[in-house]
């Protein structure tokens, strides 16, 4: 959401994943600091956006897994 490319993301979300399981914490049990380590575009609403279903409505385009997109997708098979 803040230009960062989505592959970069990903990227990011996998390290953050690696400190979440090392210290056997959730991804919302991170400090601000930790997040921000991983990626400067973090902000003080980080946190809440570390969550999987807002991440895949989030996902809209064509062929993404957003629900909406994938309800519109099994319509159009059936």
């Amino acid at each position: 959401g803040k230009g960062l490319p989505f592959r970069e993301a990903h990227e990011v979300v996998g390290r953050l994943v690696g400190l979440s399981v090392e210290r056997g914490v959730g991804l919302r049990d991170l400090s601000p600091e930790d997040l921000r380590s991983a990626c400067p575009l973090f902000g003080p609403d980080a946190a809440g956006r570390l969550d999987a279903r807002l991440s895949l409505s989030l996902r809209t385009a064509e062929g993404a897994p957003s629900p909406g997109r994938v309800a519109e997708r099994l319509t159009w098979w059936r």
